[in-house]
């Protein structure tokens, strides 16, 4: 059998007694290490869960899955991932796979920050769909995701965007001269998601767009390490997450859409300026 793992947020000892369970009869326990990360690494896990775990990359995932799979239907082979299995469309795809070998399979569900969000103050169900920010370069600033905000913003909903990863990556020359020569992790942080963002509506304008999805004023929410002890929450204005610092990764974005008065005041919690919410909350009451 292979069991897809969900290992939650914060570190080791999130994983649910379940899951547990299986890591600890599994033959082998694969820990997949690019679509996101906890805050303790692969020793850390080693440690608690008492015995190996192999580091399952990019290429091992999308390109050798056979290593994976091997075997996984006479015993049984754990795949951990961060979060809840289903997260990523790379863990669905591996779930087709398998299931066209005739290998059984099974999820062990966890906390993902698409629930786990919630923690902030908006409410989940007023969320409308999620995106992903990515880094840009001096010659690739894609902002296709611009009119998904746009969607939910005219139907009042909140947008969680979720930031770019880069692990293991390749760059374009060490890819074209075929060197496995690899760049160090870069992580996107809420400041650079915001000034991303900030940028796209200032090229908008320029193109002569009026009625805009959001502006430099519209409300957001920066989160940092959710699920783990150093989590940090911040509430502002767009531009003001554009100095704030949350620390290390993983960091996540929320664009709000309506605003009920109990999600201000939860909001104001986190306030980078509470006497903003103060005035937000007088209007809406």
């Amino acid at each position: 059998m292979l069991y897809f793992v969900g290992l939650g947020l914060g570190d080791a000892a999130d994983i649910t007694v379940k899951g547990l369970e299986i890591v600890k009869k599994a033959k082998r326990v694969y820990l997949e290490a690019y679509t996101s990360i906890l805050t303790v690494g692969k020793e850390a896990l080693e440690t608690f869960y008492g015995r190996e775990v192999i580091l399952a990359d990019r290429e091992m995932v999308e390109q050798q899955s056979d290593v994976i799979f091997e075997d996984s239907d006479k015993e049984d082979v754990a795949f951990l991932v961060v979060g809840d299995p289903f997260g990523a469309t790379t863990h669905t795809d591996l779930a087709l796979r398998a299931h066209q070998l005739g290998i059984q399979y099974r999820v062990i569900h966890n906390a993902s920050i698409m629930n786990a969000i919630g923690c902030c103050g908006l409410q989940l169900y007023n969320y409308g769909e999620t995106i992903s920010i990515v880094f840009w370069t001096d010659t690739w600033k894609p902002d296709s995701y611009y009119d998904k905000i746009a969607t939910n913003r005219e139907r009042g909903m909140h947008t969680l965007c979720l930031l770019d990863i880069k692990v293991k990556e390749q760059s374009i020359e060490n890819l074209m001269k075929g060197r496995k020569v690899y760049e160090p992790p870069r992580y996107m942080a809420v400041n650079e998601a915001a000034s991303q963002l900030i940028e796209i509506i200032e090229k908008k304008r320029t193109e002569g767009v009026e009625q805009l999805a959001y502006t430099e004023d519209t409300i957001c929410v920066g989160v940092a390490r959710i699920g783990s002890e150093s989590q940090q929450i911040a509430a502002g204005t767009l531009r003001q997450l554009t100095s704030v610092d949350l620390g290390g990764p993983l960091h996540s974005l929320v664009i709000a859409g309506h605003m009920h008065p109990m999600e201000l005041e939860m909001l104001k919690l986190f306030a980078v300026e509470p006497a903003l919410f103060d005035k937000l909350l007088e209007e809406a009451r």
